[in-house]
């Protein structure tokens, strides 16, 4: 477990051609990439200089410059160097990375958005500037321990959506589960950091451990109506006339410039959710 083995070789057939910038600034959108890879301390939240201090109970985590910058962000890198970041949780060094990034959820992701993804990235400043590494406890102090980690608990390129052959559904079940990876909040951990699938969507302690998650299945938004959850993935504002607050508000500013469909197709999904109850602490 040295060296991790990435999912695609350079010169993968699956990603000849170019990608398209549109569906890409969609793809970008739905993964709630700016929230997390925007320079700290600035308005632009298209510029990816990386930097913010992500704590957990394992360290503190720094998300990447993932700039066009050919030196400290990723500019350097191939479309199947990005696909093995997203699918596989591996670096163009061959380094597992820390779950701390989700590509658990990521894994799923279809090669053609991920080739939308690379084509629109590459259409954003370039961002001077490496961040500080990141500082792990000891459980993952040394790197290789993450890919006994991925043994345990990771299934590469296995989404875990419930797919019911019926489109609006579907779509959501990728978004959801996939590409905005709702369920790394929206669930509840174990002693090893990784998501309890009995939990899923359940709310629970902040993975951050500075508040609690709410419960999205439908054992709190039973009341909820489609066109509601839809509504608050638009304006961030709620049926009992509230409005999201905290890391949501970041969320609802991406799903905001989703295609109403797609708002759709979340909603369907998260409320064919079944109810589980909350574990709390």
């Amino acid at each position: 477990m040295s060296v991790a083995r990435p999912p695609f070789s350079e010169g993968d057939r699956q990603f000849d051609g170019p990608g398209d910038v549109v569906r890409g600034k969609l793809v970008f959108a739905a993964g709630d990439c700016a929230s997390c890879h925007a320079t700290p301390g600035q308005p632009d939240r298209l510029r990816l200089g990386g930097g913010m201090a992500l704590a957990s109970p394992f360290g503190t985590f720094r998300p990447p410059n993932i700039s066009p910058d050919p030196v400290d962000g990723i500019g350097s890198w191939s479309v199947a160097d990005l696909a093995n970041a997203l699918v596989g949780g591996v670096s163009p060094r061959r380094e597992h990375y820390y779950p701390a990034f989700p590509y658990t959820s990521f894994t799923g992701m279809t090669t053609g958005d991920i080739k939308d993804l690379y084509a629109y990235l590459k259409t954003l400043p370039k961002v001077s500037g490496r961040v500080p590494p990141p500082d792990p406890t000891i459980l993952f102090g040394i790197r290789r321990s993450v890919g006994f980690w991925k043994l345990l608990f990771f299934r590469q390129g296995q989404p875990v959506a419930n797919l019911a052959a019926e489109s609006a559904h579907d779509r959501g079940a990728y978004l959801v589960e996939t590409v905005s990876h709702c369920a790394e909040c929206h669930s509840t951990r174990n002693a090893l950091g990784a998501i309890r699938s009995d939990t899923l969507f359940a709310g629970g302690v902040d993975p951050q451990g500075t508040g609690f998650v709410p419960n999205i299945t439908q054992e709190t938004l039973r009341e909820w109506t489609e066109n509601e959850i839809a509504t608050m993935l638009k304006t961030g504002d709620t049926p009992n006339h509230g409005r999201v607050g905290s890391s949501m508000a970041d969320v609802v500013t991406n799903t905001a410039t989703l295609p109403d469909g797609d708002r759709q197709a979340i909603a369907r999904y998260v409320k064919a959710l079944a109810p589980i109850a909350t574990q709390h602490p």
